[in-house]
């Protein structure tokens, strides 16, 4: 059984996780001892802090504006 760390909730830690066992299971590296299910494995690199989570918005692609941006009402 994997605990998971202290500064993190439940939620997150389960999403996190799965998030890079979906990861692993599409042939991505693992950082740590490989496990023989990718989940634990990737429980693992969250406990361990090798996983780094960034939730930030996604930007808007520079370039040619879009056609709403352009449009005043």
């Amino acid at each position: 059984m994997v605990h998971r760390p202290l500064d993190m909730n439940q939620f997150e830690f389960v999403i996190v996780s799965g998030l890079r066992a979906a990861q692993l299971m599409r042939g991505c590296t693992p950082r740590v001892v490989k496990s023989l299910k990718p989940i634990t494995t990737a429980q693992r690199e969250v406990v361990e802090g090798k996983i780094v989570v960034s939730w930030k918005a996604p930007t808007k692609p520079k370039g040619r504006p879009a056609l709403a941006d352009l449009v005043r009402l």
